[in-house]
């Protein structure tokens, strides 16, 4: 029989934010695929689920403590090549969860190739509900968003970014855009010359950690505050463009 590839969201910041549905998967399966093994390693610790080891008299000891897993690394430098061998071993009927560094798989982050080939060869993929950084933002910031366009991530070169941008500025919606902490005020910078100083927006900082804050204002505010405060850190940006 086939195995099966879950697809476990793991928390965002908070260790607290995992769902008992997804450690018992994560203790069950025969293999865990991750982005980098340091993170998942910090991770999988914390709950007691070690990386497997060599069968010497420290590895006996710590096994007794602690649900021991193999680690496979799938990211964007060797997913396809990590994909074939990942399926090779699923066809076999081992099954697999699938985790990112945080949040839910696959949201801005690798692991289409892997769910594509295995959909292709029939293999049932199982998503396991949990922590992402999108609801906790919306839910949060205060605005309406019944309706809201989630672009992700911009470009990392100005230029392809204000184009991005330009091109967004045709949706009437609450626009959601995430960037990596030590962009974050450059992207409001090229927000500010693009949809100009007074439109309101929010930004969801660190959530889920003791730092978390919520920034509401305009566009012009915000920037203004990110340089006096000099923010760096986890954000999801949030445009009320209507």
């Amino acid at each position: 029989m086939k195995g099966k590839l879950y697809l476990v969201s793991t928390p965002i910041g908070n260790y607290e934010d995992i769902t008992i549905r997804a450690l018992n998967i994560l203790k069950s399966v025969d293999f865990i695929i991750c982005e980098e093994f340091k993170e998942a390693r910090r991770l999988l610790s914390h709950y007691k689920i070690e990386p497997a080891l060599s069968a010497d008299r420290s590895a006996r000891l710590a096994a007794k403590r602690a649900v021991r897993k193999e680690l496979f690394s799938l990211n964007e430098h060797n997913e396809k090549e990590a994909a074939n061998d990942i399926l090779h071993r699923i066809i076999q009927g081992k099954t697999a969860a699938l985790i990112s560094d945080c949040g839910t798989p696959l949201f801005s982050d690798p692991g289409h190739l892997l769910v594509d080939l295995l959909i292709s060869q029939k293999v049932d993929v199982v998503p396991v509900p949990g922590a992402n950084s999108l609801l906790p933002a919306l839910t949060g910031s205060g605005l309406d968003f019944e309706k809201f366009y989630y672009y992700g991530w911009l470009s990392p070169k100005k230029d392809e970014r204000r184009q991005e941008l330009y091109k967004l500025k045709s949706i009437k919606e609450v626009i959601v855009i995430l960037d990596t902490p030590y962009r974050l005020k450059s992207l409001l910078t090229d927000v500010v010359k693009v949809f100009g100083k007074g439109l309101y927006a929010v930004i969801a900082f660190q959530l889920t950690l003791p730092g978390e804050k919520f920034y509401r204002g305009t566009t012009g505010q915000l920037l203004s505050i990110a340089e006096k405060e000099n923010l760096k850190g986890e954000f999801v940006l949030m445009i009320k463009n209507k």
